[in-house]
């Protein structure tokens, strides 16, 4: 079998590596990534393995790089990608690794550190230059003034204890939305005893912390007396106040101005050299640091590995368990040798048997992806369980085209899922952020599909964008109706409908080639009879989609060794399906092809005859389709019982038969030493093969205890789970039957909601103006608004319900019948994501 058919072989490998070589066969085998390790050390705390310093270095280092990455990020540059698949350093490799990245990271701490400083400093120096070039003036310099002002005292103050006392200054900046508390806090602290003077700055100064510009407030007080000035230094402080010194003298604050420009001068031009000197260290960061994240992350995910493993008795070698495919098992011999070559002692690599069920692999390609992701979202299968997906490729976009039928909307799909294809090898494409995107253009072959099959589904309903095409000529003939009917003009003014009666010679010429009569679309019951057609149709596809899935069951029994479910479960499954619902099919397909269209208005009800079936009954005016049709459709409904007892009983009491004869010769090898020898021989040479095929259902399974004794099986227990699957399928076969309806609901509301949307805006638009360019004008924005309208509710919002309701065909109606979705993928140890 294929191993898309069904999980490849995998086997359970114990690994002897040599100390001195653990660390590159490891390494090689993430490189290839074909194995998944078991943790042998399970009872042991990630602290107390025997590597565990190694990995807490290399979680030293990847800090170490985030902080390097982070400086990298506040530059805006941004870090290449790798060249190249890297492989893992070696461990000596490791302390140098370290040594370096350690310089990098301090050089670059010291650079940053400094460029911090000299704009710190920098910022004080233009902050003081505002100060001063301000125009704060003194308040004594009015005093200065020839002649009197009205500041002027009329009589000077005698001298006494304050006559020496002198104006003092405090000069600063502080930031806008402090200002206003720091002025009333002034004002009331010192109780009027001083003059302040607040001024925004004209221009903003780049903050050094955050680097964005902001305004400043700068402010200029004086005051009189120690004890007041010994106040607003404290109030500055906690404020948190750039404090300057200002000079009294006009011609001093020009000189101080001066040379504060000529200091700002020459530290622009260091702050200029050391940015220099910064981008240099971070183009050294931006050459190392990607190749040595991809080294560390595969030197981390190494030690990881080995810490997995548990240590031979002698301390000379690592023994390991894998899961491998068994496919994969002579690369992986190869790899071994060839990473153990230099030791000097070659690591073992072989197989064992295994208790535990393995776990499953199925390999998948840019196309399959897709498809396999749909049905591990149910539950990723048994070991070697017959896998879905290769039919969910033909049967999921097929099922979503039946309620998706149209050419037109078929074709936007399949159009948009084809550029995707076509550019999926780009790498703005594959590298986009975007979620929305990354969930199409993951699908995209699964969208092509759809979108294919929608138009092929299109042309069966013959609809595109809700119009009808004539590709081929009608089979029903007006003119012939018209020419025997003798329908004259009074007729043809009463009558807005006219009827075509196809038991007139020429009115029906034959069935349509190919899909529905174009006709159809012109007549007054079109919507009665796409609803039959289509519910039938939803009948027969769903009936053969789930007897589809009784019948990949068998595979199963057959690849498990459960030959007895064959007849006890498959059969009578088979049976009972096909017999009530398979008979419904060939009522609708014998009808089809027995009822001609003349005789189309006597012919019997479907519905009617399977009510009948149940009740054992007939009715006068519902004629036969064929003689003896009561007795096979009691026949099939007594064979349909029948089988209700068999497949409730026949797997409990088979199970448990076996079950009491094991214990008989177990009784019997007791008694008999010899035969238990070979029995126990035996057993251990067929391990390997019991261990391959011998995964069944719970049930029959009931545990593997480490004693290779088998476990008791409760007949309580048996006998209820087989009570439950018996009343799941039988009523599943009809709640199954009828959920396939939904394809009949969902292709008629697409194909109304269709209908709708041309009637009420195309139609519409084409019947505003008979002049060409009224016409032309008013079309525009109508087929603007019909496009988005198109792609916003019939192709989105519709196109997700399809997608929905065939996803629930599937998960439930289709797999529950064979699938069991129990198992767990194998993981195995890869480099890839590292290397990406």
């Amino acid at each position: 079998m294929g191993s898309m058919f069904r999980g490849e072989e995998v086997a359970l490998v114990q690994l002897f590596l040599p100390t001195a070589a653990a660390y590159s066969c490891v390494s090689q085998l993430g490189e290839l990534g074909l194995v998944e390790f078991r943790d042998l050390n399970a009872s042991v705390s990630a602290f107390q393995r025997r590597f565990v310093a190694d990995v807490r270095r290399c979680e030293e280092l990847e800090k170490t790089f985030t902080f390097l990455q982070e400086e990298v990020r506040r530059a805006g540059l941004a870090l290449p990608a790798p060249e190249g698949r890297l492989p893992a350093p070696p461990p000596r490799d490791l302390l140098r690794i370290q040594e370096e990245t350690d310089r990098l990271s301090q050089e670059l701490r010291d650079v940053r550190g400094n460029q911090q400083a000299l704009q710190i400093q920098l910022h004080q120096l233009r902050l003081h230059s505002a100060v001063l070039g301000q125009g704060h003036a003194p308040p004594l310099a009015a005093a200065q003034m020839d002649g009197p002002s009205e500041r002027t005292p009329l009589l000077l103050s005698p001298g006494g204890p304050h006559k020496d006392l002198r104006v003092n200054f405090v000069a600063g900046a502080v930031e806008p939305h402090k200002a206003a508390a720091l002025e009333r806090l002034l004002w009331r602290a010192c109780r009027g005893f001083l003059i302040a003077s607040f001024r925004e700055t004209e221009q903003q100064l780049e903050d050094p912390v955050t680097g964005e510009p902001a305004t400043w407030m700068t402010f200029l007080i004086s005051y009189w007396g120690e004890q007041i000035g010994q106040k607003i230094r404290k109030i500055t402080n906690c404020f948190h106040c750039h404090v300057f010194p200002f000079l009294e003298q006009e011609e001093a604050r020009r000189a101080a101005l001066q040379q504060l420009q000529q200091q700002s001068q020459e530290l622009q031009e260091v702050l200029g050299e050391t940015e220099r000197f910064l981008s240099q260290v971070l183009g050294r960061v931006q050459q190392l640091l990607p190749p040595r994240q991809v080294q560390v992350r595969k030197m981390k995910a190494v030690y990881l590995a080995l810490n997995q493993c548990s240590v031979s008795t002698t301390h000379k070698c690592l023994i390991a368990e894998v899961w491998c495919a068994t496919r994969d098992l002579p690369v992986l011999q190869e790899a071994l040798r060839d990473s153990s070559s230099e030791a000097g002692v070659s690591a073992v690599a072989h197989r064992i048997p295994c208790q535990d069920m393995p776990p499953t692999l199925i390999r998948t390609n840019r196309f399959t992806a897709s498809f396999q992701g749909i049905v591990d979202a149910y539950g990723v299968g048994r070991y070697q369980e017959v896998n879905p997906a290769p039919y969910t490729i033909i049967t999921f976009p097929f099922l979503f085209a039946v309620m998706f039928g149209d050419v037109g909307h078929g074709l936007l799909m399949f159009l948009f899922a084809l550029a995707m294809v076509l550019a999926e090898d780009r790498p703005a494409v594959k590298t986009a952020q975007n979620e929305v995107w990354q969930t199409f253009f993951g699908g995209r072959y699964l969208l092509l599909l759809m979108g294919l099959f929608s138009i092929y589904t299109g042309f069966i309903y013959n609809e595109c964008f809700s119009r009808a095409t004539t590709i081929f000529p009608s089979g029903w003939s007006v003119a012939a109706m018209a020419n025997q009917s003798g329908w004259s003009d009074a007729f043809l003014a009463q009558h807005a409908v006219l009827t075509l009666d196809p038991s007139i010679n020429g009115v029906f010429l034959g069935p349509y080639p190919f899909g529905i009569d174009p006709v159809w679309s012109l007549a007054g019951n079109h919507l009665s009879f796409l609803n039959s057609f289509k519910m039938k149709m939803s009948v027969i596809l769903g009936v053969t989609h789930m007897a589809f899935g009784v019948v990949l069951g068998v595979f199963n029994h057959l690849h498990f060794g459960q030959r007895h479910r064959l007849l006890l479960e498959t059969l009578p499954e088979l049976t009972f399906l096909l017999g009530l619902f398979g008979y419904l099919v060939f009522l609708v397909v014998y009808k089809w092809l027995s009822v001609s269209a003349t005789s189309a208005a006597s012919a019997p009800s479907i519905l009617i005859h399977f009510i009948n079936m149940f009740l054992f009954s007939r009715s006068p005016s519902n004629q036969p389709f064929f003689s003896s049709q009561e007795v096979v459709q009691s026949t099939l409904v007594v064979l349909a019982l029948a089988t209700v007892p068999v497949l409730l009983l026949g797997t409990p009491l088979y199970l448990l038969r076996r079950q009491r004869r094991r214990r008989c010769s177990r009784r019997h090898s007791r008694r008999d030493p010899a035969g238990r020898q070979e029995e126990d021989k035996a057993g251990l040479l067929d391990s390997p093969e019991v261990s391959e095929n011998g995964w069944g259902s719970d049930e029959e399974k009931a545990g593997c205890p480490e004693d290779e004794k088998e476990a008791q099986l409760v007949p309580s227990e048996v006998f209820m789970h087989q009570a439950i699957h018996t009343i799941e399928f039988c009523l599943g076969c009809i709640s199954n039957t009828a959920s396939y309806l939904r394809l009949w609901a969902l292709s008629l509301a697409h194909a109304q909601l269709s209908e709708v949307l041309w009637a009420m805006v195309m139609r519409l638009g084409l019947g505003m103006g008979r002049e060409v360019g009224v016409a032309a004008v008013a079309l525009v924005p109508i087929f603007a608004a019909f496009a988005v309208l198109t792609v916003a509710i019939l192709l989105v919002m519709e196109g997700l319900s399809a997608f929905l309701h065939a996803l629930r065909l599937h998960w439930v109606e289709f797999q529950n019948k064979f699938y069991s979705g129990t198992g767990y993928k194998l993981s195995p140890f890869t480099f890839a994501l590292e290397d990406e």
